[in-house]
């Protein structure tokens, strides 16, 4: 087995761990970013119509915007494209293909196994975001139809003909829910109504402000964990969801998709929803989120609910082990890029600052 000694050890190489490194090197630090795939391996594996969920101009990593050329709701294939290109400028040492297996505490700091390859690394960045497994519902019953999560979905032509069913009113299940409508489907959106931003943030150039007020000031600075009418909001918006924000209800509705009530469950191989209603779906498209994935971090860093122990990032009785991409890691805005980027900056900053006092009290002992 082969060991390297970085000065930081960051797994995953999506937004957040890419702008983690990117910080890090540029205050002098040694940097390896594992990943078990390749650079957005979480944005390649989503369906094809997948765009931002905030426009550009109000996006992208430190250092690095996204360029005009991606458009002002940039792609799937167009955030994976900016997130390489942002790793080739910053010079970043990323190793794709390394499954991180295990994470042991030593006297060094940390040492993290991945794919035949061992790291020891005094501080270790977790960043593999808040994406990883599908969550799925557990309903009574049995389908009679095709069940797929948003996760396998790819484009609405696959299901040309058929009826199909959205469960998940939030963002993702409105961009599928409207893909599928033009594409021709009978298509149901099934969850509770999250509530939307009102009014359409890429329009009118008058419209900028509400944009930046909504986005920077109300999702980034107001809904924080500094703040009492944040931290009341966090609870409900992991649960919940955020508000749609590029696919409005009005927009379904005109475009045919039928909103209903929750999925109770199944009656003779069909849904049926809380007011008793059936429908004759053949399809089911689950858009309900995910799970982190973090069972493989094998330490006492998270709570009865299994969310990480942290403040900012910073993880709570493990010294040199830090979170970034979590769900509302510190603000509303922490599921988006520029909100993940200032996590990940905050991150980097205490790592720089420790290192320099350590450094410090070892000239001065």
């Amino acid at each position: 087995m082969s060991v390297s000694s970085p000065d930081v050890c960051v797994v995953g190489a999506g937004a957040a761990g890419l702008a983690c490194a990117a910080t890090l090197r540029r205050a002098g630090a040694e940097v390896v970013v594992l990943e078990r795939d390749e650079i957005g391996a979480a944005w390649r594996a989503r369906y094809d119509c997948l765009h931002l969920h905030t426009v550009r101009w109000l996006s992208g990593l430190p250092g690095y915007g996204i360029p005009r050329s991606y458009g002002k709701w940039p792609s799937r294939d167009g955030v994976v494209d900016y997130l390489r290109r942002y790793a080739g400028r910053n010079q970043l040492d990323v190793r794709p293909g390394n499954r991180v297996e295990r994470i042991d505490r030593i006297p060094e700091g940390w040492a993290v196994d991945a794919g035949g390859e061992r790291l020891v690394a005094r501080r270790v960045i977790v960043a593999t975001g808040y994406s990883n497994v599908p969550f799925l519902p557990d309903w009574p019953g049995t389908f009679g139809g095709e069940l797929v999560h948003s996760s396998d979905y790819r484009r609405g032509d696959l299901y040309r003909g058929h009826r199909v069913l959205v469960v998940g009113a939030g963002n993702s299940g409105a961009e599928i829910a409207s893909e599928l409508a033009r594409s021709g489907h009978q298509v149901w959106m099934s969850g509770r109504d999250v509530g939307e931003v009102p009014f359409n943030i890429a329009g009118l150039a008058s419209q900028l402000f509400l944009g930046r007020l909504v986005l920077r000031v109300l999702f980034h600075r107001v809904l924080t964990l500094d703040t009492p009418i944040g931290r009341k909001a966090r609870a409900e918006i992991i649960s919940k969801g955020g508000p749609l924000i590029r696919v409005k209800r009005k927009q379904l509705a005109a475009a045919g998709v039928e909103l209903v009530g929750r999925v109770a469950g199944v009656r003779d191989g069909k849904a049926v929803l809380e007011d008793g209603l059936v429908l004759d779906a053949a399809n089911v498209v689950w858009s309900t989120g995910f799970h982190a994935g973090l069972d493989w971090v094998r330490l006492p860093v998270f709570d009865e609910h299994g969310e990480a122990k942290q403040t900012r990032g910073v993880a709570a009785g493990e010294p040199g082990f830090y979170f970034v991409g979590q769900h509302f890691q510190y603000a509303f805005s922490s599921t988006m890029i520029h909100g993940a980027a200032r996590d990940a900056e905050y991150v980097a900053d205490v790592i720089a600052r420790r290192v320099r006092e350590a450094e410090g009290m070892r000239r001065t002992g």
